[in-house]
């Protein structure tokens, strides 16, 4: 298959990109300057260069077989920058016919707090981080002329970058925050294991509507931490940040990272998803030397 991925460089995006190689089908990413388009290209994809923020990209993108939106914008314009990709790729899968598959990253978080385990049937009640996502999702759900796939992955973790990546520097470095008391519970989902539910549900031939991504672990924070203590040289301190200062440095992050949340992933099971790594902290050594190597 032809596959247009946005965001083939980013943290996410790139584990994307490597599984759909791996499985053999062709890639264009979009990226936003010619250095990352270089390095795309060595990586063996076709680099369109443009600004995921502009449609300037649209008559590119048209011809595809699948459009994979990942990539993400930082700062007070993200929300817009996110409704314009997924309205080009919408446009430009429109554009080529035949219902072509586009597949929109969302998050586990706009789930909110779960008393219990939620699956794809769960009504949505998102922090106001990601209030935006449940509206660029049903723009996306409710389309006629593509066929619609929502994947709302869990905190992803592997490598350097990401929240568990900050936390593993923090170990390291001997001196670990956690939000309140830490017995809340992360969904979490191993960067590589993500990667491959793209690449499988990209040409799945019933795929269709909203998947989560997740290793199903309800690991607590404080477990995880407890076991990157264990495994580091000098164990760090562990701080208990009250919510209201951890609301004061982070902003509406704090109210995200402490919730509990017990996410399902039944329809990517179904699928034939298996995750390979299924808890954080009983693979702590593994994933500190991850990210060691990571460059």
């Amino acid at each position: 298959m032809r596959v247009f991925l946005t965001g083939p460089t980013g943290y996410l995006g790139s584990a994307v990109l490597d599984a759909l190689l791996r499985a053999g089908h062709s890639v264009t990413g979009l990226v936003r300057e010619q250095g990352r388009a270089r390095r795309l290209q060595a990586r063996g994809a076709d680099a369109v260069v443009g600004d995921m923020a502009s449609p300037a990209w649209l008559d590119a993108a048209a011809g595809h077989d699948a459009f994979i939106h990942t990539a993400r914008q930082r700062g007070a314009l993200r929300v817009e920058a996110d409704r314009v990709a997924l309205e080009t790729l919408m446009a430009a899968a429109a554009a080529t016919g035949g219902r072509p598959r586009v597949l929109y990253t969302s998050s586990a978080w706009v789930l909110g707090a779960t008393s219990k385990p939620a699956d794809e049937s769960a009504e949505p009640r998102p922090p106001a981080l990601v209030a935006w996502r449940p509206a660029h999702e049903a723009q996306l759900l409710g389309a006629r002329d593509v066929t619609p796939i929502v994947i709302r992955p869990g905190t992803v973790y592997g490598g350097r970058r990401g929240l568990l990546g900050d936390l593993f520097r923090d170990g390291v470095n001997g001196l670990v925050r956690v939000i309140g008391d830490g017995r809340n519970r992360w969904a979490t989902v191993y960067r590589r294991d993500l990667g491959e539910l793209y690449a499988r549900l990209v040409s799945a031939p019933d795929a269709s509507g909203i998947y989560h991504a997740t290793d199903e672990s309800g690991e607590r924070v404080i477990d995880i931490v407890e076991a990157l203590a264990r495994s580091t040289v000098h164990k760090p301190d562990v701080r208990h940040v009250p919510i209201e200062e951890a609301r004061a440095k982070l902003g509406q992050l704090a109210d995200v990272l402490a919730m509990d949340q017990l996410v399902e992933a039944r329809r990517a099971r179904e699928a034939g998803w298996s995750p390979t790594l299924r808890s954080v902290a009983r693979s702590i050594p593994r994933l500190l030397e991850e990210w060691r190597e990571d460059d």
